[in-house]
């Protein structure tokens, strides 16, 4: 399994992936997850995939040839040279039905799922940042100011920290902090998630970004934040008051005398049998 995210911002994009596909007890494999594509000046795009890895890394491999053919004189759109992300989007949407129409009849036949999840989002110049999960048909949704991230993978350990902390405003440095919390979060609760970590960190209007790192279990921000992280929610767990049932000793009683229904209660006498 995997776990990625990908933010998008007023202020730039952020996207983090683990690098673990196999958790066995004997057997742990590692492979990457992300690829950037970036030709400085003109457009920068991540891809993140998740799901069934042959698939994946085919899709990744077509993408990097294949074409859509447009209009009446036959347009070739690649990813580098479409004029928009959207129209890249629809390039790695037909990489991923290519791949299906090759493999999908082999796969079905080996009792083997045609799953492939993908997240993908840059900026080409001339219109502004954009970010899509692009799902095993091909087919995508856009992230909007509603919904700034997306996650693939593994992702309900990871999601209540974004849903509490991301909005459009929210500063990339912070966006970075809040998507590695997240991923601790998920290693902590799901072994089929594991380092390195894959981490760019993208700045609106650039075309390109040298904020790449790859963070492994010795990274020491990442074993600060790791740290610290458990320590902190101990601290605001432990602050708050215990359940208390006489609201004559606290202003905030567990128990309500609101004339709302009880759970049902089944009482017996000491001699009677329940059959």
């Amino acid at each position: 399994m995997t776990y990625c995210v990908g933010i998008k911002l007023n202020a730039g994009l952020v996207f983090l992936t683990d690098s673990r596909t196999n958790a066995g007890v004997d057997h742990i494999s590692t492979f990457r997850k992300m690829i950037v594509y970036e030709r400085p000046g003109d457009r920068f795009m991540v891809l993140l995939s998740a799901g069934n890895l042959s698939i994946a890394q085919s899709v990744r491999e077509i993408l990097q040839v294949e074409q859509l053919k447009e209009g009446e004189n036959g347009e070739s759109i690649t990813i580098w040279n479409a004029k928009s992300m959207f129209d890249a989007a629809r390039v790695l949407g037909n990489a991923v039905r290519h791949v299906y129409d090759r493999d999908a009849d082999a796969l079905k036949y080996a009792g083997v799922e045609f799953n492939v999840s993908l997240i993908f989002g840059g900026q080409i110049r001339g219109e502004g940042m954009r970010l899509f999960h692009v799902y095993s048909a091909g087919n995508f949704i856009e992230a909007t100011p509603e919904t700034p991230y997306f996650q693939i993978g593994e992702s309900k350990y990871g999601k209540p920290v974004l849903d509490r902390v991301i909005t459009p405003d929210t500063p990339l440095d912070e966006a970075a902090k809040c998507a590695l919390v997240s991923m601790d979060s998920t290693m902590k609760s799901n072994l089929s998630v594991g380092p390195p970590l894959d981490l760019v960190v993208y700045e609106a209007n650039r075309f390109q970004t040298d904020k790449i790192v790859c963070i492994d279990m010795q990274n020491p921000y990442y074993r600060m934040l790791h740290s610290s992280w458990g320590q902190k929610l101990r601290e605001v767990f432990d602050s708050l008051e215990d359940p208390v049932w006489d609201d004559a000793h606290t202003e905030v009683p567990l128990k309500v005398n609101d004339g709302r229904s009880k759970p049902l209660k089944k009482i017996t006498r000491p001699d009677e049998r329940l059959i």
